[in-house]
């Protein structure tokens, strides 16, 4: 084996370390002040008095209650209305037409999002304009809770609203993997044949083999939104929070013997957010134990037309949606006077623009900067990972390999399915104990553990589908795995690289809890401005953040499309793999 192979194989090691130990150590630093020893304080003795002080609150099982069914329907919701869209328009001109509308709702942060929901669904937002008479003497806005319900209903919405569209692109992904595209496109010609109407044939039998292919992502959006924290913070009921919500005001408490109830409270928001899968999987069973009765009843048509008009209406709502959000969060950006009742405001100016743009420009250049850095320490360490994930299992056998793949794939997901307010904050009493000058680094690793995945899932795919002969022939004319790997693998990966180092900055620039923890509010990001702003008074500045949050990773994405038409076009000669793989060439 090559001192490259083994180097990858090393990286590949790291990788994993990387994703494993902050968790752990997360888990244990939170831990620790949970039952009572935080040293820092003066607390060396094990108790369970922050238990006690946390379930003497009276609502602490409401809270716990709202982060349990936000995250349980939310997630049930945008998986039904995924499966829905793709069930309808699968081999259908309207599916590429539906993505190239749902892709771009990817980009916007969480915060982002939520702000803009602010904007349209609060008492004197657009919606409220909408039905209100503008020609009454004094118009006021109504008088409903929403979207500060104390059910959470807007926090469903809202996570909904934002979930669907990563579901739906899953599904396509898990759709175009070329034996499962066979599989399904054979199956459906069958049931066709059989009497089955198209949307029959999706839901009887594509669904139920696609879904353990997405079971693992759709449990990470389960976790995710039981322990959110930007879309509850600025949309949910305030007294009482969801509980991730309550347990970031308690940490940033200035009393610090808050903190051991803020560590109570975070142990708690993991095993709410484990009831939570456990609650998922026992439906898994039952719809399982169930679907045979269903699925074998022999039924050709379930009310076809219906399903096609409800997704037609998803897609409507969804499309008014986007332009809504769009347009409020521009228009608010720009506005002057803008009194309640009038749909557009007296006037135009920039003046919010300069205001912020100036206070902008550091924490602008922090997010550029961390997001930058971040992405393509992710980017270099995920090909050389998949590359010695190449490397290790070339001598293993079928059995061994997928065990190894299944190791990798749990711990992929590790950072994804423990909740952020259950680790990081142990994480950061770990950092104040042994790092604490590190400010960077800590805000560094915090972001890394969310990017790496993601960079991982978007080129693993394109990764192992490389055609080997490819490899073969270069070692053959006596290339060295080095040269094999810069100048064979690589430039077939241009286009997968530049979209995963796009979505790495997306990623990066959304993050609000690991920035806000890490650095301790003093290293501030334009994601935690906009938080910040949110909960301010002015409207008109909390716009122009939310807008520049689309902007830049909106930005990555178009370079990412851009850069490889530029530079590479693929190659007129159609490449003799069967898997699928452009092969590209420089462009003069």
């Amino acid at each position: 084996m090559s001192g490259f192979h083994r180097f990858s194989i090393t990286m590949r090691m790291m990788f994993m370390c990387i994703l494993i130990l902050p968790v752990f150590a997360g888990l244990v630093g939170v831990l620790m002040p949970a039952f009572g020893f935080f040293p820092a304080l003066g607390e060396t003795a094990v108790s369970l008095k922050p238990f006690s002080q946390l379930f003497a609150n009276d609502n602490i099982v409401t809270m716990s209650w709202l982060s349990f069914s936000t995250g349980i329907f939310a997630t049930l919701l945008a998986l039904g209305g995924a499966l829905l869209l793709v069930a309808v328009f699968y081999q259908r001109a309207w599916l590429n037409r539906i993505q190239h509308l749902l892709s771009p709702l990817l980009v916007v942060p969480h915060a982002a999002a939520a702000i803009a929901f602010l904007f349209i669904l609060s008492p004197s937002g657009w919606l409220a304009r909408l039905f209100s008479d503008a020609t009454a003497a004094n118009p006021l806005p109504p008088d409903w809770a929403f979207p500060y319900d104390p059910y959470g209903f807007s926090i469903i919405l809202a996570l909904t609203l934002k979930e669907l569209p990563f579901i739906f692109l899953m599904l396509l992904s898990t759709l175009s993997q070329p034996q499962i595209e066979l599989k399904v496109k054979a199956y459906l010609k069958v049931a066709q044949s059989l009497g089955y109407s198209h949307i029959t044939a999706f839901i009887k039998i594509v669904i139920p083999m696609i879904y353990p292919h997405i079971r693992m992502p759709l449990l990470a959006v389960l976790a995710f939104a039981t322990a959110n924290v930007e879309i509850p913070l600025i949309l949910g009921p305030n007294d009482p929070p969801t509980l991730a919500v309550a347990v970031l005001r308690w940490f940033n408490n200035v009393d610090l013997s808050m903190r051991f109830q803020a560590s109570a409270a975070a142990v708690l928001q993991l095993i709410v957010t484990l009831a939570a899968l456990l609650f998922w999987y026992l439906g898994e069973r039952g719809v399982a134990k169930c679907s045979p009765r269903i699925l074998l009843s022999g039924t050709r048509q379930w009310s076809d037309m219906g399903l096609t008009l409800f997704a037609a209406v998803v897609i409507g709502v969804y499309a008014l949606i986007a332009l809504l959000l769009v347009g409020s969060v521009f228009t608010w950006s720009v506005a002057t006077y803008w009194p309640y009742a009038d749909m557009l405001p007296q006037g135009v100016t920039f003046i919010h623009w300069q205001t912020a743009l100036r206070s902008l420009a550091v924490p602008l250049g922090n997010s550029v900067l961390l997001a930058f850095g971040v992405t393509v320490f992710a980017v270099i360490l995920v090909l050389l990972a998949l590359e010695g994930e190449v490397q290790m299992t070339k001598g293993m056998s079928p059995a061994l390999a997928r065990i190894d793949r299944s190791i990798m794939h749990i711990t992929l997901y590790l950072p994804l399915l423990v909740p952020g307010v259950a680790f990081l904050f142990g994480l950061v009493w770990f950092q104040q104990m042994y790092f604490s000058s590190l400010t960077w680094l800590h805000l560094f690793v915090s972001h890394l553990i969310y990017v790496l995945p993601y960079v991982f899932i978007s080129l693993a795919i394109a990764y192992r589908r490389i055609d080997p002969r490819y490899i073969k022939v270069a070692y053959g004319l006596g290339k060295t795995p080095l040269t094999v790997f810069f100048a064979v693998k690589l430039p077939m990966l241009v286009t997968p690289i530049a979209v995963a180092f796009a979505l790495g900055l997306a990623i990066s620039f959304s993050q609000y809890l690991p920035t806000l923890l890490s650095a301790g509010g003093n290293i501030a990001t334009v994601t935690t401005e906009a938080v910040a702003a949110a909960s301010g008074s002015s409207r008109r500045l909390s716009a122009v953040y939310v807008v520049v949050q689309i902007i830049m990773p909106l930005c990555g994405f178009i370079l990412a499309w851009w850069l490889p038409n530029l530079f590479f076009k693929p190659s007129l000669q159609a490449t003799p793999s069967s898997q699928g793989v452009k092969v590209y060439e420089s462009n003069p």
